[in-house]
């Protein structure tokens, strides 16, 4: 069986562990991405950032989604754009601030992104995507590596293809495979013989992500396409300790109060990062999560979404936990 906890290299950055952090829209912060480290995952990936945005100087985009913490390194930021020029100015900007890789998004199947000529759209225009690419590594000086999908419907393998490209004619150092269509989204069983058929296409390092939800699947779709890593995704929403499992290091699942606490750590990052009132509004995303998790039932779910702050909302989970125990 092979080892999770072997380093390995990505453009010749050092990767401690075979176990990363999957980009997730909207969710992928730096407090997001460190609870990720805290629990052990090697490479961390930011949430989609447009390109565009970090060009044109986007205050949100670039005082928000591209802060990173000290303690996050090796960290990438996900770029997703269709305009080289754009590309390669964001990509300047992001190693400006700190970052490790630039990741690209070339899988993404909103269709606000797709009709940019961004996201999934790139899967099939292949001249484009590389010169995207190469822009991201001409602008950032960099390692880059690419999301991508097999195709934009079930049947195609266009971003097969794109990935054999964008590793000769781009010189990316590296590929993200999500072995579902983009129609799918994130339903449906992943083809992992076609992950597995990629992985040894390929030269650059390939990193497997989607349908990874547990740590047995993990393991298994590990073994059975021989990719260089994995990358969890929707699996540790409210639950990081699946980044211990994997790892061999989870010596007990974890409790109600750990639980409890675990959720308490990221109400006070979520203020740090957003402000108090902000930071309220925002948090309602996770409480399902973690009330989950805990196995507690609709009553606490209703309670901690009409909570009027963040204040009341941590006194509904904390008493929660004290009735528990009674």
């Amino acid at each position: 069986m092979r080892k999770f906890d072997e380093p390995f290299e990505i453009g010749g950055v050092h990767i401690p562990n075979r176990v990363s952090l999957a980009p997730l829209a909207g969710i992928g912060n730096w407090f997001f991405r460190l609870q990720a480290r805290r629990f052990g995952a090697g490479l961390l990936v930011s949430e989609m950032v447009s390109s565009h945005g970090v060009k044109y100087g986007n205050e949100k985009t670039c005082k928000e989604m591209l802060r990173i913490h000290p303690d996050e390194h090796p960290v990438a930021i996900q770029l997703f754009g269709e305009d080289p020029d754009s590309m390669e100015a964001a990509a300047e900007i992001v190693a400006a601030s700190g970052a490790d890789m630039i990741d690209l998004n070339m899988g993404c199947p909103v269709p606000k992104v797709v009709k940019t000529g961004a996201g999934a759209a790139l899967l099939r225009d292949h001249d484009r995507a590389v010169a995207v690419a190469a822009a991201a590594k001409r602008g950032s000086g960099l390692p880059v590596t690419v999301k991508i999908r097999p195709g934009q419907k079930p049947g195609e393998t266009d971003g097969v293809t794109l990935a054999r490209r964008l590793q000769d004619d781009a010189g990316v150092d590296g590929i993200g495979f999500h072995p579902r269509h983009a129609s799918q989204q994130h339903k449906g069983t992943p083809n992992y013989e076609l992950a597995r058929e990629l992985v040894e296409a390929l030269d650059v390092p390939v990193t497997i992500s989607g349908g990874l939800q547990d740590a047995e699947t993990v393991r298994q779709v590990f073994e059975y396409t021989g990719a260089h890593a994995v990358m969890l995704a929707r699996g540790i929403m409210g639950n990081p300790w699946l980044f211990s499992e994997v790892l061999g290091t989870l010596e007990a699942p974890p409790t109600d109060e750990e639980i409890v606490t675990e959720l308490v750590w990221c109400m006070d990052k979520a203020v740090e990062h957003f402000g108090y009132d902000r930071a309220g509004r925002y948090m309602r995303k996770y409480y399902p999560w973690y009330i989950e998790k805990l196995g507690a039932g609709h009553e606490l779910q209703d309670a901690m979404q009409r909570a009027e702050n963040l204040d009341a909302a941590r006194e509904k989970i904390t008493g929660h936990l004290v009735a528990a125990v009674a």
